[in-house]
């Protein structure tokens, strides 16, 4: 079976015959090729199970035949561990002729996991091979290698200048996965920041978040970077790292008027992360923003939740004053803060005589996810069943099935919509009958 290349049967059968194992470790040494070739694929695949063939597969790495060599280098890797006795000459391999055994060795030596002092030089030296997918694959097995690699520190902050993305961003994770020793690479790692890979910027601005207070000031210093992808780098490091120093906070803000709207957009994010602690920044901002910042300064406090309480004030405001996609966005907001105080009930239940569907939609919207069963909610509900405009009516009626459960008057005048010209409002009354009648 194995000449004919039956691998499946081969592996099924050994599997339930442990005997079978016996029998490929005899057949790697057979005078026919595709059947050493295959002995080695099934051990390999067997994994644990063929831990007794280990010695044996150190040998194949010896045979003359390359395409053997590399399938006992692979094998060996996927026993994992208890293949530490094939690291010496697995790591010898990394300097092999044959691009597919140097890239099959350093990918087991990843997989075995075994930091040994020779593994790690032989896979530092193989940093500056000439072909990307080998330093590629090399990269990521010093990462994978976690603490134990930190010797190999200086050698991949070098590789984040490599000429190949796929290099420099496998450089960027294994930094932040071996950890130790990071610190040295934050200069670098802040210079690829403006990278042209955003796949090595994404992963430079992990690396340094992981990095964590360490990182902080070399960011600040490039928060107003000339290039302003340096620039939402920074800003976007800083954001995921929370941080809740006033001063940080402020610096963060003051780029809420950068001349890059990108820019601008990341500012928000990074505010909206930090949470609470920017409430009053995007509060002070709002007044001075363009429209469009303005229905993000909006957005960004809903996201922060229930911590956004403070801000409950100005988004009545806003809901009452502003223009139409701020109303809605403040309606919004208020029902993604979730607090159900008065001041709010009335003021959504206000703005379901908005002039503007878009408003009274988000405001239907709210009423439900508060939850609030107060008359004032309730009646105003009832009466938005009749809005001229279809996403109001269903809104407002799915709304009423999350809050109507104490009035009397709900059940029939969601009964009215079940005939509805539009099918999704009729569902939605009906569902909220269901749930209402249920109770």
């Amino acid at each position: 079976m194995l000449r004919d290349a039956k691998v499946d049967l081969v592996i099924a059968r050994a599997e339930k015959d442990s005997s079978v194992i016996a029998e490929l470790i005899e057949h790697l040494s057979s005078d026919i090729r595709s059947i050493r070739f295959n002995a080695a694929l099934v051990l390999g695949e067997l994994g644990e199970k063929a831990t007794e063939s280990i010695p044996h597969l150190i040998t194949c790495l010896d045979d003359d035949d390359w395409s053997i060599c590399r399938e006992a280098a692979r094998s060996l890797g996927k026993l994992g561990k208890a293949a530490v006795d094939a690291i010496p000459r697995i790591s010898k391999l990394l300097a092999d002729d044959e691009v597919s055994i140097r890239k099959a060795a350093a990918i087991s030596l990843g997989k075995i996991g075994m930091a040994t002092d020779e593994a790690i030089s032989h896979l530092i030296a193989a940093l500056k091979d000439k072909n990307e997918e080998i330093r590629t694959e090399v990269t990521k097995t010093l990462g994978m290698m976690g603490p134990s690699a930190h010797v190999a520190i200086p050698e991949l902050i070098e590789r984040l200048k490599d000429t190949g993305w796929t290099v420099r961003t496998a450089a960027a994770q294994s930094i932040e996965r071996i950890g130790k020793g990071a610190k040295e690479a934050i200069p670098t790692l802040i210079k690829t920041l403006g990278d042209r890979d955003w796949r090595v910027r994404y992963r430079s601005i992990n690396t340094l978040v992981q990095i964590g207070v360490t990182a902080i000031p070399a960011l600040l210093e490039v928060v107003s970077h000339k290039n302003f992808v340096v620039r939402k780098g920074a800003i976007e490091a800083l954001g995921d790292m929370s941080v809740t120093d006033k001063r940080i906070i402020d610096i963060i803000a003051s780029s809420l008027t950068d001349g890059v709207e990108g820019v601008r957009g990341k500012a928000v994010d990074a505010l909206r992360n930090i949470g609470k602690a920017a409430i009053s920044n995007l509060i002070a901002s709002y007044k001075t923003a363009n429209g469009e910042m303005k229905i993000l300064i909006i957005s960004a406090i809903g996201g922060i939740g229930v911590d956004a309480q403070e801000a409950i004030p100005r988004l009545i405001e806003i809901m009452k004053e502003g223009k139409t996609t701020q109303r809605a966005e403040a309606a919004r907001s208020l029902g993604r803060i979730g607090v159900p105080e008065e001041t709010v009930i009335i003021s959504l239940a206000e703005a379901l005589t908005d002039k503007k569907d878009i408003v009274r939609r988000e405001a239907a919207l709210s009423l439900g996810k508060l939850g609030s069963d107060t008359s004032i909610a309730v009646s105003a509900l009832i009466d938005a069943l009749s809005d001229k405009q279809p996403e109001v009516r269903w809104r407002a009626a799915e709304a009423l099935g999350r809050v109507g459960l104490s009035d009397s008057k709900v059940p029939s005048a969601l009964e009215e919509l079940f005939h509805d010209k539009e099918d999704y409002v009729a569902e939605a009354a009906r569902e909220a009958h269901e749930l209402i009648t249920e109770e």
